[in-house]
């Protein structure tokens, strides 16, 4: 057998068998890479199984959030998964996102988008609003939608680098199991019987060939990683735009707040009720004809709240000075001074036994109201004119009817409200204490507005005989009509007796607000006749101007 040029003789360069155990001593770096490699997670928030049911159930009721995710899926890659995040940050507690070492490559762009908005300030304040709340959490990402999709156009270059860097990292974990395949067919084929484990060249050849290959696609990997990374961190404007985003999400979600917490809608009616009802609410909130006026609304329900509390029965109310006496809760800090002087003790002793120590003076306000509370109030066309502000007399007056609501429901009084305009335009809602307000019978109250002239004697017959019944049904008496309108209107002498008789024998009181007409409650006026309590507003942004409403009321 010749020998060829600098080889061995009968073999040719480079088929060279090879020791089985040098083989996998050089192979060992990629045997089992791909099975030892740490999982690659293709969601940012860490969320457990209750938290991916809560997104499930959220996106299959919001109609908003499977259109953005269709639109957004179009034109971008793993927006579901983007969108998921967003949810997940906003809803949850505590999130915590994953390193993105522990990311999916592809997911890589998803990752940067959700550390850019949850490290921002303005998304903690977005948090404070949503958190436990899917209703909520889903507002946040319809509301960030918009920023969501600049974000991701502004991250097309790092997106694509991304799916190369996916592709090389399969490529490389693909070139590292083929190691383990040709050292498992040298083993399979190497001579044992000189006890070192002789492997045949061609076996040996793939082993090496394979490790060769699995080298240059590991350089391949981390060379479109860093690509990637470099392409991530040079995409323009993603935190910037991740806070304008969540402080836009933020002041959405506070708005729909403050206009439920405006309509008396309690946070725990609101995490009962289903999501489709709680979407088909807040959009007639932000739509109905008081939609503009949720403000006044909250803050006259405010104030009426915080006139109730002054209220009192039977104990003792304002400070109005000084008396003399014996009750030592009201005793004046001057006179509790001397018992700090045991000379002048004796004298405080002999004073209080003789009723004149100094104490403080109060008036208490009696409550007398215990029929049903109604507010007739007038939805004339005149009402439409708005005063200062911009505040319409319909929006003042409806304010004011929502906080008596208020009144009454906190009494356990029914409360009725009276629509009125011409003489043949009446609508009446009623409101029974022990029954459910239901918020939409409430919006059907204030959005309702008849039009036309203005009659007195419809809607105060239509109260009158209101009270007449419940006192032949209860034998409640000494109910409270509040009437607001903007309008003076006659009645007949004939009327006005029968309302003087019912007023006499019900015991009922009347509250007059004559609304952006001053001329309305002047000396004289048929309104002052019909009441027994008048005044007149003109400044439509003081919800001051009735708050003895509510303290007598």
């Amino acid at each position: 057998m010749g020998e060829t040029p600098g080889g061995t003789p009968g073999r040719t360069p480079g088929r060279t068998p090879g020791r089985l155990d040098e083989l996998a001593s050089r192979a060992g770096k990629w045997l089992g890479r791909a099975a030892a490699a740490p999982e690659r997670h293709t969601a940012a928030v860490v969320a457990d199984r209750f938290d991916r049911i809560t997104w499930r159930d959220t996106y299959e009721q919001s109609a908003g959030l499977r259109d953005v995710a269709e639109e957004l899926n179009e034109h971008y890659r793993y927006t579901t998964d983007l969108l998921t995040d967003v949810f997940l940050a906003a809803y949850k507690v505590g999130p915590r996102l994953r390193e993105r070492a522990e990311m999916d490559p592809s997911r890589l762009v998803n990752h940067q988008v959700i550390s850019s908005l949850v490290e921002s300030l303005e998304f903690a304040e977005l948090r404070r609003e949503t958190a436990g709340d899917p209703y909520a959490a889903a507002m946040a990402v319809l509301a960030q939608a918009a920023a969501l999709r600049g974000m991701l156009e502004r991250s097309r270059t790092a997106q694509e680098r991304a799916e190369r860097a996916k592709r090389a990292q399969r490529d490389a974990e693909g070139a590292a199991d083929a190691v383990g395949a040709a050292l498992q067919q040298a083993a399979d084929e190497a001579d044992r019987s000189n006890g070192v484990g002789t492997v045949p060249a061609p076996a040996a050849d793939a082993v090496q060939r394979a490790i060769e290959a699995a080298k240059a696609a590991d350089a391949a990997a981390r060379q479109a990683a860093q690509d990637a990374a470099q392409a991530l961190a040079a995409a323009p404007g993603i935190r910037a735009a991740a806070r304008n985003a969540a402080a836009k999400a933020a002041r959405a979600v506070r708005e729909e707040a403050t206009l439920m917490r405006a309509w008396g809608v309690a946070p725990g009616e609101l995490e009962r009720m289903p999501f489709d009802q709680r979407a088909r609410l807040a959009e007639r909130l932000r739509t109905g004809r008081l939609a503009q006026w949720a403000e006044l609304i909250g803050r006259f329900r405010q104030m009426a709240g915080g006139e109730r509390a002054r209220k009192v029965e039977n104990a003792t109310g304002e400070l109005v000075g000084v008396t003399l006496g014996d009750d030592l809760s009201r005793v004046i800090p001057s006179e509790l001074a001397n018992l700090g002087l045991s000379e002048l003790r004796a004298v405080f002793a002999a004073r209080y036994a003789a009723g004149e120590l100094m104490l403080y003076d109060s008036q208490g306000e009696q409550a007398t109201g215990q029929g049903a509370i109604i507010a007739c109030v007038d939805t004339s066309h005149s009402m439409y004119e708005a005063g200062p502000g911009g505040v319409t007399r319909e929006a003042w007056a409806k304010a004011c009817a929502l906080a008596l609501l208020d009144q009454a429901r906190h009494a356990g009084r029914d409360f009725v409200g009276v629509l009125f305009a011409a003489a043949d335009k009446i609508q009446v809602f009623r409101f029974p204490s022990g029954q459910a307000a239901g918020i939409a019978r409430i919006l059907d109250f204030a959005e309702t507005f008849l039009g036309g002239g203005t009659s007195y004697q419809a809607p105060l017959t239509a109260a009158r005989e209101l009270l007449e019944k419940e006192f032949n049904d209860t034998a409640r008496t000494r109910g409270d009509i509040v009437m607001i309108t903007d309008d003076e209107c006659g009645v007949t002498e004939e009327w006005m007796r029968g309302w003087n008789d019912a007023k006499h024998l019900l015991g009922f009181r009347v509250f007059g607000v004559a609304i952006g007409a001053p001329r309305a409650a002047d000396t004289g006026s048929v309104l002052e006749a019909l009441c027994d309590n008048l005044r007149a507003v003109e400044d439509l942004t003081d919800v001051h101007a009735a708050a003895d409403l509510f303290r007598v009321i």
